[in-house]
């Protein structure tokens, strides 16, 4: 297991969000990352939950609304990673994981691409 400060553990959520192509951080619409230490009661296995309206549900009533939010859930991510490499791959992975639902892509897709 490997256990980063929280600062560490943003800055890998920052790099790979970074790593992302532009074309796609151009059409992130009212959406936050935010790091937590862990999932909400009862859903301890989560390593990152979206909380919004994904872009291909949004109709013309979508206005004025508060960001939708990606959390990234820092315990839970490091439980599962035996070094920093694995850390940095996981973080990688559940960003891109929820991200995709933003987008209105659905667990089995993700699922088929290897990020399910």
């Amino acid at each position: 297991m490997v256990e980063l400060s929280r600062e560490d553990f943003e800055h890998l959520v920052r790099s790979a969000l970074d790593e992302l192509p532009i074309e796609l951080t151009a059409m992130l619409d009212n959406v936050v990352v935010l790091v937590e230490d862990t999932p909400p009661p009862g859903e301890e296995d989560l390593l990152g939950l979206y909380d919004g309206v994904a872009l291909t549900e949004r109709d013309s009533t979508y206005s004025l609304q508060l960001p939708d939010r990606i959390l990234i859930f820092q315990q839970p991510l490091q439980a599962i990673s035996p070094d920093l490499d694995e850390l940095a791959r996981q973080v990688r992975i559940t960003v891109i994981h929820e991200l995709a639902h933003h987008f209105g892509i659905d667990d089995d897709r993700l699922e088929e691409h290897g990020y399910g």
